[in-house]
């Protein structure tokens, strides 16, 4: 049986820690924070069901992507839940640049195109991961809980993401995944003119909306 991953493996994963400009910020705005995770878990869902509907003859693929789309629905409900809690609204918001600044590199063909977005997305978890436990000692009790108790899941998506990666990939992904993790370490650590959950330094003019 397959040890649950660590979240250290999943920090490990990346090429660099959050920067500590970023979580300054972010507890700094807590309202924007929620209301973007709100929308990554509703992302989260929505890119597990379209490898649902688009990947119908891959049975390992189905079955991961069902139980991480449950789980990420359960989370956007429970962020909901928070902001309702807190008397947050929620209103529409800009993307990140992060997603499609990593989508970018997606290459066209299959099965390589298959294997870049699940290498993709071990990356996003990997990251949603260090910044919650990140994020947690620095947040109230109640939040700092909460986010807490996301880490093992987000961990569980981390590792099944990069499975299902070298599962369908027809030779080795080493050379991909490095080459992803020289973007997604450069997008989290340059400047960026939105605070997002995942955007990158905010800049001193940086915008909420």
């Amino acid at each position: 049986m397959r040890s649950v991953p660590t979240m250290s493996e999943a920090a490990d994963f990346l090429r660099c820690p959050t920067p500590p400009a970023w979580l300054e910020v972010a507890t700094n705005e807590i309202p924007t924070l929620l209301i973007d995770h709100a929308n990554c878990e509703k992302k989260a869902a929505a890119t597990a069901m379209g490898l649902m509907y688009r990947y119908v003859d891959k049975p390992d693929l189905l079955e991961k992507m069902s139980q991480l789309a449950r789980e990420e629905l359960l989370h956007f409900e429970q962020v909901v839940g928070v902001m309702r809690k807190r008397g947050i609204a929620y209103p529409q918001l800009s993307p990140a640049r992060y997603a499609q600044g990593l989508r970018d590199h997606i290459r066209p063909n299959e099965p390589d195109k298959l294997v870049d977005v699940l290498i993709i997305g071990a990356f996003v978890e990997a990251r949603s991961c260090e910044r919650f436990e990140a994020l947690s000692p620095h947040l109230d009790d109640e939040l700092g809980k909460f986010y807490r108790s996301l880490l093992r899941s987000e961990a569980r998506h981390f590792a099944d993401y990069l499975a299902l990666a070298r599962q369908y990939a027809p030779a080795s992904i080493d050379a991909r995944v490095e080459f992803f993790a020289g973007v997604e370490a450069a997008l989290v650590s340059s400047g960026d003119r939105q605070f997002r959950f995942h955007s990158g330094v905010p800049d001193a003019d940086y915008c909420l909306q």
